[in-house]
């Protein structure tokens, strides 16, 4: 079979072990089915007439890149039928039927597998379209999040990523050995989508090769800077650390510790982000020059770790014993940096062989403290349900169970990833439809949704959707949903949050129509009081409300009736208790020191006088009089809304009052005065306001409440004989529990 593979980039740090195989994978692609004997040949000859003259967008022919791909896929420890898989992924396109046709050449697990790669495949190739043409999304991060998660959640089979990782790298080797431009794009996804998975997956070999290649075409001039400096010792380096490595392995020969030990690879994206993340020159970059030490035992670890500080100046600020104190992902090893004689750094990690597996292969694996950030430079978290099914899928390859046919399948069952026209993927439950699209990408969008099109073609709104189909919406400038959507056995809203949505809107246009009937009454009562002068919101505070709409709305659900404006309204007072009438005299100029109760009216001998009800003034407000017809001179304060209106409306009726002293006979002369409680409704919340006033010998003659979406609304009438001594009471009052404001009316 003719294999051609572009050849990867040489070991950037010389002297470093290359990383072996990884045995999940080799364990997770072993199994061979009856269909796939002799897989990888008959894959190769059905696809060869059909490939052989193809080009594919890159410019690499197609054939040529089927080839690399399973040679990429062998080396990592795939197994033939993942090789053959390479091959039917790009004769998919050429199939009428593909699946069919591959299902009855191959099997179905073939078939399933090239057709669900090649839909993963289109939706790379329009995201990246997308980008390049400028249509960003607005979170760029959560964007590539989603992207990630689709390429595990797409097809419920982790060998699709495995074939997209290993085709991304050859067409990175492709452009590498062509030396032809590259859409800035494809290498980016292949830097922050493709590499990060491989990483959690644990396959490194491939991790650092898509991380180095990407970075090179993203930033070539620090690519060559680096590697420029890195080239400069290079000799000397891969020199020194052979003899530091055979020491090393030999000093712990002689001390019958059974030590492997290796160089450890270090890359230039590596290095370039830990400069970045650290803000260190090239010269700080310690585990430039790294070896890790495999040993038997804990106490194999310390044995080895005295033996390097006993010979070695060691760094303090550098030693890290993560055995002592694991990381809270259980990752263990002891790290420490040490000079040799010349002024070398060397970074040194001693483990055992059980924490070597359980950090490159365990769910503990290294994406998940590197990418974590724990260090403050990786920046890509690696916490939540997501990261748990990743770390379930990995112990599943662990197991060696084949991907396609394992238990895990149903562990991605609940998420779908579909696509805007725009290419931004976005996240949805399984089942659900156009609509349960729309409202995820705006709330707007859902309320005027009224048709879509998936792939290009008209469906129902109440189609289910699947990944990696494209979905648009049809709208109308000014829409409304529907109340069918919220019919559960018509299948319009399958997410919790389209229906919350939906029912919110319904929700709000209901409170939208009370409060438009309560607005239609109250206007029509200021009307037939002459009073539309008047301010809403003014009136709504003087019965107790926040604002107007919290008046309308009470007063259209008939909570609220309207004889309480008009109450408030009508200035004119009934005939007064005998207790608040006071038959006032012009005072004497000899009287004028001696003590009166009461209220004095200047100029007006044997007045009848009353308190407004309106406004309850109370010495010492200032306060003045209006003549009624009939029943004598009304005192309001002067600051009262009625009174305001009435003396624009009859200024000759005004008649100036001023308070009186009191007799000492009447010295416990007292006045009702209104007070306006604004508190969050709960249990025994009168109660205590009520011991507050009784506290402070505070005597409450009467009281209304409301309560309104959990805020209750109170007017207490309390008996005052000093309205200033009213401020002190008030505030304690607000200090009760859940009030939010206590002030007189």
């Amino acid at each position: 079979m003719k294999s051609i593979v572009a050849s990867a980039p040489p070991s950037l740090v010389l002297g470093e072990a290359t990383p072996a195989p990884i045995s999940p994978l080799i364990a997770a692609t072993a199994q061979q089915l009856p269909e796939q004997v002799n897989a990888l040949g008959r894959a190769r000859a059905f696809a060869e007439p059909l490939l052989a003259a193809e080009v594919m967008e890159t410019g690499e022919n197609t054939l040529e890149h089927a080839d690399a791909v399973a040679a990429i896929l062998r080396d990592i420890g795939g197994s033939e039928a993942m090789q053959a898989a390479s091959y039917l992924v790009h004769a998919c396109v050429h199939l009428n039927k593909p699946e069919d046709v591959i299902a009855k050449a191959f099997g179905q697990n073939f078939a399933t597998l090239a057709v669900e790669t090649t839909k993963l495949m289109r939706v790379q190739q329009q995201a990246r379209a997308a980008e390049d043409a400028g249509q960003r999304v607005d979170d760029a991060q959560l964007q590539t999040e989603n992207v990630r998660k689709m390429l595990l959640g797409f097809s419920r089979d982790l060998r699709v990523v495995l074939l997209r990782l290993a085709s991304r790298l050859q067409t990175l080797r492709y452009y590498a050995a062509s030396k032809r431009p590259v859409s800035p794009s494809l290498a980016r996804e292949a830097l922050q989508v493709f590499a990060p998975l491989a990483n959690r997956l644990g396959i490194w070999q491939m991790k650092w090769e898509l991380e180095d290649l990407s970075f090179r075409f993203l930033e070539p001039d620090t690519y060559k800077q680096i590697a420029r400096l890195l080239d400069e010792k290079r000799v000397e380096r891969e020199l020194n650390m052979e003899q530091l490595r055979s020491r090393l392995e030999a000093e712990l020969r002689a001390r019958s510790i059974s030590a492997t030990v290796s160089g450890r690879p270090k890359h230039i994206y590596s290095i370039v982000k830990k400069m970045r993340g650290k803000s260190l020159p090239f010269e700080q970059v310690f585990d430039i020059r790294a070896l890790r030490v495999i040993v038997p035992s804990v106490k194999d670890c310390y044995a080895t770790l005295s033996w390097v500080h006993e010979h070695f100046e060691s760094i303090p600020e550098e030693f890290d014993d993560y055995i002592a104190k694991p990381k809270p992902n259980g990752y263990q090893s002891l790290h420490t940096v040490v000079r040799d004689g010349d002024g070398r750094a060397t970074e040194i990690q001693i483990r055992t062989q059980a924490m070597h597996d359980h950090a490159e292969h365990g769910v503990a694996a290294h994406w998940a403290y590197k990418e974590a950030g724990t260090k403050g430079y990786a920046g890509v978290s690696a916490s939540g349900e997501y990261d748990a099914k990743i770390a379930v899928l990995r112990q599943l390859l662990a197991w060696g169970r084949d991907m396609a046919d394992s238990s895990h399948s149903g562990l991605f069952d609940d998420r779908i990833y579909v696509l805007t026209p725009d290419a931004a993927v976005i996240e949805l439950p399984q089942g659900a439809t156009p609509v349960d699209f729309a409202y995820a990408v705006h709330t707007s969008l859902g309320h005027r949704c009224r048709g879509a099109r998936i792939d290009g073609a008209m469906v129902s709104l109440n189609t289910p959707l699947q990944s990696g189909q494209t979905v648009e919406i049809t709208t109308v400038k000014e829409g409304r949903p529907s109340r069918d959507w919220l019919n559960a056995e018509l299948g319009y809203l399958v997410s919790p949050r389209s229906r919350a949505k939906v029912r919110a809107w319904f929700n709000a246009q209901a409170l939208h129509e009370t409060i438009g009937r309560g607005r239609e009454a109250v206007e029509k009562l200021l009307q037939r009081e002459g009073k539309t002068a008047l301010k809403l919101d003014d009136l709504a505070v003087q019965l107790g409300f926040k604002n107007a709409d919290a008046l309308f709305e009470v007063v259209g659900k008939d909570e609220f009736s309207l004889r309480n404006i008009e109450n408030l309204l009508r200035p004119s007072e009934p005939e007064p208790a005998p207790e608040e009438q006071l038959l006032l005299k012009k005072p004497r100029p000899q009287d004028a020191s001696s003590p009166k109760g009461g209220v004095l009216v200047v100029g007006v001998d044997s007045l009848m006088t009353q308190l407004a009800k309106c406004c309850r003034p109370a010495p010492p407000d200032e306060i003045a009089g209006f003549v009624t017809r009939g029943k004598g001179v009304s005192v309001h304060r002067r600051d009262c809304s009625n009174f305001r209106e009435m003396q624009v409306r009859s200024a000759e009726r005004v008649i100036d009052v001023a308070w009186g002293q009191p007799k000492t006979t009447v010295a416990s002369t007292v006045y009702p005065v209104d007070v306006a409680v604004e508190a969050a409704d709960r249990q025994g919340l009168l109660r205590d306001i009520s011991e507050v006033f009784a506290r402070e010998k505070t005597n409450v003659i009467g009281v209304q409440t409301q309560s309104v979406k959990g805020t209750a609304w109170m007017t207490f009438t309390v008996e005052v004989s000093d309205s200033g001594r009213l401020n002190k009471v008030l505030a304690m009052v607000a200090g009760v529990q859940g009030v939010r404001a206590a002030r007189r009316r």
